[in-house]
């Protein structure tokens, strides 16, 4: 009897709700049919040696981006459901469905035949003492992770507000076409984790970045999560540091790898 109310009970929690931007969340690609391997990512990781970016990393962008605006098109305006771990508009989902939709034209140069990944966000228990949502697992690029982390900002206690403010914008400004950017956030629409795909190189001249997600704005109807997809949104990078420059707070920038080719047989 025991045994049984014990499997019932991890059968409720993988069919429960999982509220956007929940402080502790779980990684809900975690639940998809897509085991990751790695080990917990340390807050400095080295970019790979940089080579000139390849034809195919910018067609890789360029399919990712194009999918964001169909799907956003095709919710013309209106929410989509974002409240269970299956469904594709849960902010992190939405960014993991695009890749995987595109991936298997791609490979990385030094392994072509390894299928391509995209690490979950890091644990919980793994982020101490920093909140949920700031960063990935570290995936090693031999098992098909084409990301490295181009940036990231975590709040220093030992700095002054000013002083992290500071050093978030410079941040911000590392920003370019492509990047996914993972955040642990308090803001106007949530608290937690948050992802979204940018779709331009930080613009100098009005000191703002463009781009794509979904869940960020959402609504409750009779219980139930919905969120809206949103494309070529723009903000000050003073509203990103607002939302992420906090106490045990922060954010990562990761960027494709530039060798990336096309797998072999795929339609170019």
């Amino acid at each position: 009897m025991k045994r049984w109310l014990c499997l019932l009970a991890g059968v409720l929690m993988l069919l429960s709700p999982l509220a956007g931007c929940a402080e502790d969340e779980w990684s809900l690609v975690e639940l998809f049919d897509e085991e990751l391997p790695g080990e917990a990512a340390s807050l400095e990781q080295t970019a790979p040696t940089t080579v000139e970016p390849s034809p195919a990393r910018q067609d890789f962008i360029d399919r990712i981006i194009s999918l964001g605006q169909q799907l956003y098109e095709q919710a013309g305006g209106k929410a989509q459901r974002a409240h269970y771990s299956g469904d594709i508009y849960v902010c992190k989902n939405f960014t993991v469905y695009l890749f995987r939709k595109n991936r298997d034209s791609f490979r990385i140069a030094e392994y072509p035949n390894t299928e391509l990944v995209i690490p979950n966000n890091l644990p919980s228990a793994k982020c101490k003492p920093y909140h949920y949502g700031y960063c990935w697992e570290s995936i090693p690029a031999a098992e098909g992770n084409p990301f490295y982390a181009a940036a990231q900002f975590v709040y220093d206690s030992s700095l002054s507000k000013a002083e992290n403010e500071a050093l978030a914008r410079e941040f911000m400004r590392q920003v370019k076409r492509g990047d996914y950017f993972q955040m642990s956030a308090n803001y106007e629409w949530g608290v937690g984790a948050h992802s979204a795909i940018m779709i331009s190189d930080y613009d100098p001249a009005t000191d703002t970045v463009h781009w794509m997600d979904s869940n960020m704005k959402g609504k409750k109807v009779n219980g139930i999560r919905y969120g809206y997809v949103q494309f070529d949104e723009e903000k000050a990078i003073d509203w990103w540091v607002s939302a992420f420059c906090q106490k045990k707070r922060g954010a990562t920038l990761y960027r494709l790898r530039d060798d990336i080719i096309y797998a072999e047989g795929a339609e170019q």
